[in-house]
């Protein structure tokens, strides 16, 4: 691969209502990308279980957290990150799912190597 991908900013949203059980897990399988290189935009989305608390216990700078005082739902949730995000490329998470260490690699990667694609799921 001819670009240095671990420059390129990623940009992870992550939605979160009342999500408190499995956040912790989400949270730190993104915290801890072998891609270092990240944003990552959780936003409480009117939540009144402890899921602020667990985002906000948490010091990583690569945190921007926002807070809806009420629930707007996931898709102004995601709106709104898309708006605020600074990277060159955009990674989805769910509060409730765990990402592989490499995940936010391999599919920059991907990416990077075929111009073409302009949306990638796993």
């Amino acid at each position: 691969m001819q670009n240095n991908s671990s420059q390129i900013l990623v940009s992870v949203i992550m939605p979160v209502f009342n999500a408190a059980p499995y956040l912790s897990i989400a949270i730190d399988s993104i915290l801890n990308q072998t891609h270092k290189n990240l944003e990552f935009i959780i936003i409480n989305d009117g939540s009144f279980d402890d899921s602020k608390n667990i985002i906000t216990s948490y010091p990583d700078s690569r945190i921007v957290f926002v807070d809806f005082k009420e629930q707007k739902g996931i898709v102004a949730a995601l709106n709104y990150g898309l708006s605020i995000a600074n990277g060159s490329f955009v990674a989805r998470m769910d509060a409730d799912d765990e990402s592989l260490n490499n995940r936010i690699s391999l599919q920059l990667e991907y990416l990077l190597a075929h111009p073409e694609v302009g949306i990638l799921g796993t």
